[in-house]
């Protein structure tokens, strides 16, 4: 019986969430447990036996993410930068290259340059809007994943992925996307020709601030004549750097509002943005949503909505600092995606892996995380905060 194609409010809310056929509780049970005993020798009660295998709580999870993403199979973990160590540790050997969309993650960068570098993996960066230049770096025989975050964190660059997919395919490189700032309530990745999807579900898919995680997704992508779900799956396992039962609970309780939350963060980040163009002592704005950002085309095509996050740059890095220090309802903070709204300075707080680097932010720029909370609020903070910045600096 082939499966009933739902929508995604629907599938947020009811894939791998069933109710307890054992008592018909609505919610299923958390298995809160490390092992399971077993029928007999090589005989597993359900197929489970040790939690870092498989878990009934974590599995309904994964069930979530790959429905959501249009993936075949998804994988939860610890944290965003292990689900991104577990992919690469599965694709890559000694002497390899990625090569990654400039203006990544800073977890992603630290990853890939510090900690890769030791293990003989290079790292080659492009513009993520520079085709040209991908071409030219996936054509080298080394070149093995390529790494794209769209939009990226924190300037907001739309790139296409689909675009990217094409270039990648077409030199055998394996395409892997960050959809962490946009979730899978405004774009599905695998849906435009990537082959693996990676979250920080502590960003919008937890989307309450209380949980870590991270997640691999794979469509039907094989990586050198093996399903590259299989290889993540292993990977999991001997790796071992999986969620727990108490944090996939609470990720898949917050996915299943995630449709409803996204809708306010946009939003509200589209005022937010509009508002400053128009504030004086803003130098520049960075969101999709606004006519003029370069990316504005890309993402009304490519994304059902422009996300929930804004930079916008001060002129002076004492300014940006005076900033994120200086409001009262947005908590400085290195996170997003929270129904809070969140300040950051990202050259020195989420992105100090990339000091001195040609990736590195800059210095004058402030990073929100627009929360869900009343926007007129938000922008009064935000207008106390810069013209505080402007009288003191």
């Amino acid at each position: 019986m082939r499966p009933v194609r739902r929508g995604f409010a629907t599938s947020a809310v009811h894939a791998g969430q069933e109710s307890d056929p054992l008592t018909g509780a609505v919610i299923p049970p958390i298995y809160q447990t490390s092992t399971f005993t077993q029928t007999g020798v090589e005989t597993l009660t359900g197929g489970y036996e040790y939690s870092r295998g498989g878990n009934p709580t974590r599995n309904g999870l994964e069930t979530q993410l790959a429905a959501l993403e249009g993936g075949t199979a998804a994988f939860a973990f610890a944290s965003g930068v292990a689900a991104e160590d577990a992919l690469l540790r599965a694709t890559l050997s000694p002497g390899d290259t990625v090569v990654a969309a400039a203006e990544c993650y800073g977890g992603t960068h630290r990853l890939l340059t510090q900690l890769y570098a030791r293990w003989g993996v290079t790292v080659e960066f492009v513009a993520p809007g520079d085709t040209t230049a991908l071409e030219a770096a996936v054509a080298a025989p080394e070149a093995r994943v390529a790494w794209l975050e769209t939009p990226t964190n924190p300037l907001l660059t739309v790139a296409d992925i689909a675009a990217w997919a094409e270039v990648a395919h077409a030199h055998g490189t394996l395409l892997v996307v960050d959809n962490t700032f946009a979730s899978p309530a405004l774009q599905t990745p695998l849906s435009r020709g990537a082959d693996a999807v990676v979250h920080s579900t502590t960003k919008y898919i937890g989307g309450h601030s209380d949980v870590l995680g991270g997640a691999v997704v794979v469509g039907d992508a094989l990586w050198e004549g093996e399903p590259l779900a299989e290889l993540v799956c292993f990977q999991q396992f001997a790796g071992g750097a999986v969620a727990g039962p108490q944090d996939a609970y609470l990720t898949s309780r917050g996915l299943k509002t995630l449709g409803v939350r996204i809708r306010q963060h946009c939003e509200n980040a589209r005022s937010v943005a509009e508002w400053l163009s128009e504030r004086a002592g803003v130098e520049q704005v960075y969101y999709p949503g606004l006519p003029g950002h370069p990316g504005h085309d890309i993402a009304r095509e490519q994304m059902a909505g422009f996300g929930g996050v804004v930079s916008f740059r001060l002129g002076t890095e004492a300014r940006a600092r005076a900033v994120a220090e200086g409001t009262r309802l947005c908590g400085l903070s290195v996170s997003l995606g929270g129904v809070e709204s969140l300040i950051c300075h990202s050259a020195t707080m989420t992105h100090a892996a990339a000091a001195g680097t040609d990736q590195a932010p800059p210095r004058d720029l402030v990073r929100v995380s627009v929360g869900i909370e009343d926007v007129e609020d938000i922008v009064e903070d935000l207008d106390r905060a810069i013209e505080r910045a402007i009288r003191l600096r």
